[in-house]
């Protein structure tokens, strides 16, 4: 790739030439003569409210003003009267004004519709009049009320095709994200976001060193989304083509706020809240639980752990969960300044944000800012730079924490005779007390992020743009551990201390030309070339020590631990250059052609297969343009399109195609012996994921665009699935970091095809307002082959399989058959476990032989919803504006395996109050197993549990100053707010949420409920405040 890096040089080199030419000519310019002066103001045509911040040009001329904070513009101008004026400003109709002296008033009319609305696509905009692929947007002012650590979850029931889930109610923590289905076995899956420019993909890895135990910390809490000011989803092959290799899971771009000219504001947002989690498990008391007990013990023919008085004497005991949860505070406070001049512009921000989490000692905290410059250097060259940075802080909970607050027998005390805590649970199960380690257990992560691009925009000629673009992203995660010997997984120890680090560094540089052209009116061209290359470096270490005299002095200093443990470090880069282009064509604003093709090159791959060419093609016809539509008293706008094309993904660790040799060490004879052996094979075939995908769509406003109707149909077909194999260990093959060896290929092909619409309406206009927003998609996931195999199963302890005819992470699982009946021969009872007595657990034969085995008795069951959808209604009344956001998702399903652990009903562990109705001599009519030591779950259909849900997601109520009383204050907006958040949820899921995912981005491994740190509800008021 060296000869690319060299273009890129002559490339730059020869734009810089061009941006410095014109400077020397500009200094020997003579001052110009002035043969006129005009002066006005321009005002809304309907309300007469100023209007400052509107671009203003002499026609046929460059020189151009825009209209300060009282809406008032001063020409001084070589041009003479009569002259027209070509006047635009963002939501309103641009006008050309033919004056012929001074002074003159503009009344500029609001757009009536979103047709002229600017969308945000990859390198670059386009009227949404001339989109010809899939793009949504969210209206941020739709969103406002909510109470989100990161952006990407304000788009959870807005965008259509868009699946969000909020894996873990963790402060800060992981967020699922999908684009239309997944179309990758272990291969990332998540979108490409484009923020300011920069391509930035969300792997939750970047910010984990390795030491931390729990859920992951989302990457993207780090960046403040108080700052945006819009955010555009990319979701067909035409759109996201031009990203070639990381856009077959589609992109989202995100664009902050940014100064304007001549308008200038100081905005202070700030709230405070609080939180509940959303709902506790109900689970036996003390004197229950030692029933249970009792019975267990009973069923397998051993004696009573209880009397009758010892059961009386149990009461109700210890309530783990209330003992663990607690109302938790949540604030933000974000300050803004936007300001700007004909030639400069500036947005500063700063924002803290503190979430306590609903378990106790859990939080998340960040501190944040943000500056971003545009300099109009002269009539040709154009400057800008974004640079943001954040420091975040996690208290994260331990992983065993929620599994071990269910399992924790009730008759176990929380606390010792002396005030200390209770170390562990007495009995079986070897649970540590969940609430000594949330409160001693030091489990923190801190991440430092930069990111910052600059750009420089040069008119060459007119119509002709060159932009040369630099950017880097810096993520500084460390991690802290520390196991006191107080707590019981740090009791054996003495102690337990570890530090982390993992310092990623990325560097970007762009180079584009674009040229646009307009003739006669009627033909539209706009074409796009360019060069883009970057790198990244990341490295890690872990140090760990045990064995400490002390715990005052816990991670802090390691060398005070008697036991060492081995240190580890790690060290990788990666890199890809690319070659994009794109053609847009438009016929008299009613057919458009867009061509786009992107090159890349990765070093993931191996060699030969490093490049792969990704093309597309849509086209659209505006048939509102056509005479027999055009002027039509309903149909505003009537647009089909059509898209072809192919994307990438190149979403793997580094060097997976070489042969790795690993670490060693072996005992003979008493000497300890180190070296490397081969840890795993090459693979000189190794290369790119690749998604064909083909899209339909409509787009259809009515009635003055009172009613705006957007769908769209498409079928995606991945090739080449990226998958991690595991090698025999008869390969001799071996890592013992491990305990296996895996190889990543290239196997089989997976579809998704669905249906997505998107409906936006004004119900009512005028004093009160009422919009309502629709969105529903469907969406099929379906493997189509694996290359010789019918099915993969990546983990056996857990029930998810990759299996062909089926969504991607559907369930393998055993059929529950009622119970064992009476009578029944042990060598008859139709179960895989060691409870073969009347009202034991009885599983369907499928293959009929009398016997239940994995091999052939097991069902294959998909988990993926039929639809998913949202509902927002916003009201609005003389400054009062009412918001409710209703989100769903129907027919996806969960395996609990909590619930699985649960009903166990061994009497080691506490129980769900379902074992209430256990079987018994005196109780056979029940579908609930009897009591039995038995600790193994058996992977069933029971414990796979409909997770359908409504969830009244957001509702907001404000109040706005009348425009009279903010200007005699001398403000400019003064806004007070409530708001809820998840404030009902109905579902009959019996876990804490339907949206848990105990395996995060992973899309093998979904739907898995273990132990996931519940969701909450969330009650804030707060204020926004504009001068």
């Amino acid at each position: 790739m060296k000869s690319k890096v060299g273009f890129s040089a002559f490339l730059t080199a020869c734009l810089v030439i061009l941006l410095l030419f014109p400077f020397g000519i500009n200094a020997q310019e003579n001052q110009p003569i002035i043969n006129s002066t005009l002066v006005g103001q321009v005002l809304d045509a309907k309300t007469k409210e100023v209007l400052p911040g509107v671009l203003i040009q002499i026609k046929g001329t460059t020189h151009k003003v825009a209209t300060d904070d009282k809406g008032r513009f001063n020409f001084r101008t070589g041009q003479k009267f009569p002259y027209t004026l070509i006047i635009s400003y963002i939501g309103y109709e641009k006008i050309e004004l033919n004056v012929t002296g001074s002074p003159v008033e503009v009344l500029l009319k609001e757009i009536s519709n979103n047709l002229n609305d600017v969308v945000v696509v990859g390198y670059g905009t386009q009227r949404r009049k001339d989109v010809t692929g899939s793009v949504s947007s969210l209206k941020l002012e739709e969103v406002k009320g909510q109470v989100v650590s990161s952006a990407e979850r304000l788009l959870q029931g807005s965008i259509p095709g868009v699946q969000v889930t909020q894996s873990t109610g963790q402060p800060g923590g992981g967020v699922s994200v999908q684009v239309r289905g997944s179309a990758s076995l272990t291969a990332g899956s998540q979108p490409l976001y484009v923020i300011d420019g920069f391509p930035f993909y969300n792997d939750e890895k970047l910010a984990d060193a390795g030491v931390s135990n729990g859920p992951k910390i989302n990457l993207l809490s780090a960046i403040n989304p108080g700052d945006i000011e819009s955010i555009d989803v990319l979701k067909d092959a035409s759109s996201t083509a031009i990203y070639g290799s990381r856009g077959a899971n589609g992109v989202i771009i995100i664009n902050t706020k940014k100064g304007t000219a001549g308008k200038s504001s100081i905005t202070f947002d700030s709230y405070y809240g609080s939180q509940k989690v959303v709902k506790t498990l109900p689970l036996l008391n003390a004197a229950e639980w030692g029933a249970l007990r009792n019975d267990a013990l009973n069923n397998a023919g051993k004696a009573p752990y209880y009397t009758q008085e010892q059961l009386d004497a149990l009461g109700t005991g210890t309530d783990w969960q209330a003992a663990a949860f607690r109302s938790a505070p949540v604030q933000s406070h974000n300050i803004s300044v936007l300001t700007g001049s004909e030639k400069t512009k500036f947005a500063l921000s700063g924002n803290y944000f503190k979430q306590e989490g609903v378990l106790q000692n859990t939080d998340f905290n960040r501190y944040s800012g943000r500056l971003n410059v545009e300099h109009q250097y002269n009539e040709r060259l154009k400057i800008v730079a974004y640079i943001a940075g954040s420091n975040s802080k996690a208290q994260i909970a331990p992983q065993s924490v929620v599994p071990n607050l269910l399992l924790m027998s009730p008759a176990v005390p929380l606390y010792n005779a002396d005030g200390t805590f209770y170390l562990k649970s007495p009995y079986e199960g070897a649970y540590g007390n969940p609430i000594n380690t949330l409160y001693n257990q030091l489990n923190e992560t801190r991440t430092n992020l930069v990111l910052g691009n600059a750009s420089a925009d040069y008119r060459i000629i007119e119509g002709l743009q060159a932009k040369v673009s630099a950017g880097i992203l810096i993520v500084d995660n460390k991690q802290n551990r520390y196991l006191p010997s107080s707590v019981y997984e740090g009791s054996g120890t003495s102690g337990l201390g570890q530090v982390g680090s993992l310092f990623t560094t990325r560097w970007l540089n762009e180079n584009t030309l674009s040229y646009t052209k307009k003739v006669n009116e009627i033909h539209n061209f706009n074409a796009l070339i360019g060069f883009t290359q970057e790198a990244a470096v990341t490295k890690g270490a872990i140090a760990a020590a045990a064995g400490f005299a002390s715990d005052e002095t816990s991670f802090n200093n390691l060398s005070s631990g008697i036991i060492s443990q081995t240190p580890s470090s790690s060290a990788y880069d990666t890199a890809l250059n690319s070659f994009l282009a794109r053609v847009n064509y438009g016929y008299g604003n009613k057919y458009l052609l867009t061509l786009t093709l992107r090159a890349d090159g990765s070093s993931r791959f191996s060699k030969g297969h490093q490049w792969g060419t990704f093309p597309s093609a849509a086209i659209a016809w505006n048939l509102s343009e056509e005479n027999f539509l055009k002027g039509h008293p309903s149909i505003s706008n009537l647009k089909l399109r059509f898209s072809a094309g192919l994307t990438g993904n190149q979403e793997i660790p580094a060097y997976q195609s070489f042969a790795r040799e690993v670490f060693y060490r072996y005992n003979f004879n008493g000497n300890n012996v180190s070296g490397f052996a081969p840890g795993t094979n090459a693979n000189p075939d190794l290369t790119w994921e690749k998604t064909a995908q083909y899209n339909l769509g409509i787009d259809l406003s009515l009635f003055n665009s009172r009613i705006n109707l957007v769908s769209d149909v498409y079928y995606k077909k991945t090739t080449d699935l990226l998958y991690n194999i595991t090698v025999p260990s008869t390969s001799g093959l071996l890592d013992f970091s491990t305990l296996q060896s895996q190889i990543y290929q290239n196997i089989g092909a997976v579809e998704n095809k669905g249906f997505e619409l998107g409906i936006n309406t004004k119900n009512l206009v005028g004093d009160f307002k009422w919009g309502t927003n629709v969105i529903f998609a469907v969406n099929r996931n379906k493997v189509l082959s694996l290359d010789g195999v019918n099915q993969i199963i990546p983990d056996s302890s857990l029930p998810s399989i990759a299996a062909v005819g089926y969504p991607i992470g559907s369930f393998i699982v055993y059929k529950t058959n009622g119970l064992i009946s009476a009578g029944t021969p042990p060598g008859k009872a139709l179960t895989p476990s060691s409870n073969k007595a009347a009202g034991g657990q009885q599983y369907v034969d499928k293959n009929g032989d009398g016997v239940i085995t994995q091999a052939g008795d097991r069902f294959i069951i998909s988990n993926q919803p039929l639809f998913t959808g949202g509902l927002t209604n916003n009201f609005s009344f003389r400054g009062f504006d009412l918001s409710v956001f209703l989100q769903t998702s129907y027919g996806n399903k969960l395996y609990n395996q909590n619930r699985g652990t649960l009903e166990l009903g061994t009497g080691y562990t506490n129980a769900p109050r379902t074992l209430l109705n256990r079987y018994s001599e005196t109780n056979t009519n029940t579908d609930v197993h009897s009591a039995y030591t038995d600790p193994a779950v058996t992977i069933a259909d029971r414990f796979i549990e409909n997770a359908s849900y409504l969830r009244l997601k957001n509702l907001s109520i404000g109040y706005t100053l009348p425009q009279k009383v903010l200007n005699k204050a001398r403000l400019k907006n003064l806004r007070f707010y409530i708001s809820a958040q998840n404030l009902w949820t109905w579902t009959n899921y019996t876990g804490y949420d339907p949206e848990a995912n105990f395996n995060g981005q992973s899309a093998i491994n979904s739907g898995v409920d273990n132990g996931v740190y519940p969701n909450s509800k969330t009650f804030t008021g707060g204020a926004s405040l504009s001068f």
